[in-house]
Order: structure tokens, then sequence, then C-alpha cells
């Protein structure tokens, strides 16, 4: 039976994960929380591993608030980039493979179509280049890793955009949402199942990957969906804006290229309308 620790188990992910772990009574799941195990202390996560072996890692804790972390730039860095090391390092010396999630805040935004995993990057904002510092350190330290990039992630838990979305909604407020940015929203239920996949797979195609949900929309149009899949969409005042002013630079275009990890895993993406739709009805 295959051992897979599970880092940020309180986080959106984590506890999607924890959600699809009860579809896969064939792996054995260590879920461990930021008070179990800081990734950013190199001391605690030796002595961590070293008592206790186990056969993937999959690693979700992160530093996410892109806004905070323009002026908390230490604190993004220690847990994404200093903390993506120590976990590499562990796993390289306990033969762990690592699976790392990252993010599509590692581009510009310049490009106008999908981003290959093969794309430049050029991060412009701090939390970008703290996860972009992550890659390289897993990259240069661990050989058996898959860094797999997602976009827009949102879920049933934690704070995210549909969650604020859906209380700025009971609160009645006015709501202007920017059409700036163009993306893919990703349930976080279904990068965990896809992630869960790539372990059953057993395969050994390491590497980077992009993975979000198909198809894509402004910030506006996730906003609008959600509003309409809940029924809310006449009880909310929505406009548009071209013009959001935000601290962090966000890149304007973050569409993932998903080619290669469908290929390579054999999973078809999911519309992210449909996805949406389904986590709404689901969960109302």
């Amino acid at each position: 039976m295959k051992k897979i620790l599970v880092t940020g188990a309180n986080g959106q992910l984590g506890r999607c994960l924890k959600d699809a772990s009860l579809n896969y009574p064939s792996l054995e799941f260590h879920f461990v929380d930021r008070s179990q195990l800081d990734i950013s202390k190199t001391t605690s996560v030796k002595k961590f591993f070293t008592n206790q072996s186990f056969d993937y890692c999959i690693n979700t804790a992160a530093y996410t608030n892109v806004e905070k972390a323009e002026s908390e730039e230490d604190a993004a860095f220690s847990t994404n980039a200093i903390g993506a090391k120590n976990i590499a390092e562990a796993c390289d010396e306990g033969n762990t493979v690592l699976i790392h999630i990252s993010t599509d805040y590692v581009f510009d935004g310049e490009k106008r179509t999908p981003y290959l995993e093969s794309d430049p990057t050029n991060p412009i904002s701090v939390y970008g280049a703290s996860k972009l510092k992550g890659e390289t350190y897993i990259q240069e330290i661990c050989s058996t890793h898959f860094i797999v990039r997602t976009s827009w992630l949102y879920s049933q838990y934690g704070h995210n955009f549909l969650n604020s979305m859906l209380r700025f909604a009971e609160e009645g407020r006015d709501l202007f949402i920017t059409t700036e940015q163009l993306g893919a929203p990703t349930n976080a239920n279904d990068l965990a199942t896809a992630v869960l996949e790539m372990i059953v797979s057993d395969s050994e195609q390491y590497g980077l990957y992009h993975f979000s949900n198909k198809g894509n929309g402004t910030w506006y149009d996730f906003a609008e969906a959600i509003f309409t899949f809940s029924k809310q969409i006449k009880n909310v005042k929505l406009a548009k804006t071209d013009h959001y002013r935000t601290f962090a630079a966000r890149p304007a275009y973050s569409i993932l290229n998903t080619t290669k990890f469908s290929q390579d895993f054999g999973i078809a993406m999911i519309d992210w309308k449909d996805s949406l739709q389904q986590l709404i009805k689901n969960h109302k």
C-alpha cells in the first residue's frame, strides 16, 4: 500500500484531497497541517521525514495571499521557496516522489495563446516570484518530482472567489468585477482527483505540468456564472469594470495549455462552468 503525505491539510486543496481520498482505499494517507509540519522550518522537516517514510508527498502548503505578499515578501518566500526547498531535500533523501502545486502567476500575461510548460516564466508579483523560486529549487534538488501549475483555484472550502461572491450576495453588496484578466477558474476538487490519479497511474514521466478546467473567462464572467448557478443573479447588482486597482500586479492573460497533462495521464479536462455548476448544486 502506497503511503501518501499531504502537507497543508487545512487549506482548500488539502481539504479537497481529504474528501477525494475516500475514493482511494488502496492508498494510505497522512494529512498534516502547519501546526504539525511547518515546511519553512528546515530542521522540523528533516526530523519529520527521518521518523517515517512515504512513497509520495503532495505539497499543498503555500503562502497564497497575493496582495499581502507584496508587503510580506519574507513570509511568502519562506513558505513558497524555502519550504519547497526543504520538502524537495527531504523527498530526495527519502526516495519519496514529490507532487508540488504551483501557479499560473509565474507568467507575466503578455502571451495571447495558452501557456505551455516550456514557455519562459516572468512573474510580475512577489507571490509569483516566490512560487517560481520554489519550482526552481525542486527541479534542482529532487529528481522524482511533478510540479503541477494550476489557475484561479476555488472550492467549497476556505477563502476564495466563489465563497467571497456568495457572501457578498448575502450582504447585498454592489459589485464591480474586473474584466481585465482572462484565465480558467479551476475547481480544487477536480485538481485533487487528478493528483490522486497521477499517483495510481505509477507514472515516472516526471517534470512540469499544467492543470486547469477547460475554457476561460474573466473574473466578471466567473462572478456572473456563480450568481446564475446559485440563482442569485437577480438579487445582486453586478457591474463590469475594465480597471480594478490592486496592490499586486496580476497577469492579464494566464490560460494554461493542459494538453500534456491530458495525454500523459489520460484525464479529460472538465469545462469550468460545468464543474462550477455541479459544485454549487452539491453544496447549496
